[in-house]
């Protein structure tokens, strides 16, 4: 049986101390705040993150060096003993990361499998525990590619912003908006599904949102997924309490599913939102 190695970037909430726990290769997504680089979860913790952004520090995200790209790709093929490779990176609509690791692997000779299943956060750590599930399977890193991306759109994700001024900031809302909202009180929820970050709702309270949210999802669950075995996650930026909380509240609205992940949003969907949101998934398990 082929040795697939299973390769993510920092945007599926895995960090560096985790993807050594699960066997996962994770590369740092670079970011450049005030003019200096930094990566995620190498010279970067969530809580340096925050103290920038909510200090107004210009922050920008970048991908991958194609350097970096190859050189862990070389490393797993040449010197860890790896066959393959499956490597998924973050939606292609989302980042140009994932077009440029399909370009890169065209050197590869097919041992290189860039997955393109547009996703983000915790629905792209879901695909990552499926591939290494489908890889201790037996199956082969093209395999696990086809079905991956056979599945890029049977998940969702919703988001509650709890601030209207990083919308603002990266365009997604016009100035006028943001003030009329911040004036209401307005706790937007959002969707990405696929390669949108798309306006879902808009409510007053935390409990309105989380009861919006669950609405969505049990929605989702019922109908667009009936009769598919499904995982829930939740994903917050820097707001862990309230997460574990509504995950109590998760559990009780919809018992019988597997564990249900918490993990924080990834920094390149956070530097859009900013801190104190709080989101749920769902995401259906392949069927190999």
């Amino acid at each position: 049986m082929a040795r697939i190695a299973i390769v993510t970037d920092s945007n599926s909430g895995i960090t560096q101390a985790e993807g050594k726990k699960l066997g996962v290769y994770v590369l740092p997504m670079p970011f450049d705040i005030d003019g200096q680089p930094y990566f995620e979860d190498i010279n970067l913790t969530q809580e340096q993150f925050y103290e920038k952004l909510t200090g107004d520090a210009d922050v920008s995200t970048s991908q991958p060096s194609p350097d970096a790209v190859m050189s862990l790709w070389d490393d797993l093929l040449k010197n860890k003993g790896y066959d393959e490779i499956v490597h998924i990176p973050m939606s292609s609509g989302l980042s140009s990361s994932c077009a440029t690791a399909m370009m890169l692997a065209q050197d590869y000779d097919g041992k290189v499998q860039v997955v393109d299943n547009q996703r983000i956060s915790v629905t792209m750590k879901l695909s990552v525990l499926d591939a290494m599930k489908m890889a201790e399977d037996g199956l082969s890193a093209a395999e696990i590619k086809r079905i991956l991306e056979e599945q890029k759109f049977n998940s969702s994700i919703y988001i509650m912003v709890d601030t209207l001024k990083y919308l603002k900031k990266g365009g997604r809302i016009t100035p006028a908006a943001a003030a009329l909202g911040t004036m209401l009180r307005l706790k937007p929820v959002l969707q990405i599904h696929g390669e949108k970050l798309d306006a879902f709702s808009k409510v007053r309270t935390m409990s309105a949102a989380k009861k919006t949210m669950i609405d969505a999802i049990r929605n989702d669950l019922e109908n667009r997924f009936a009769g598919s075995s499904m995982k829930l996650a939740i994903a917050h930026t820097n707001n862990e309490a309230m997460a574990l909380e509504f995950k109590a509240e998760l559990e009780k609205e919809f018992p019988g599913y597997p564990e249900i992940i918490v993990n924080e949003l990834s920094l390149s969907v956070a530097c859009h939102i900013g801190d104190g949101a709080l989101a749920v998934a769902c995401s259906r398990i392949p069927e190999v």
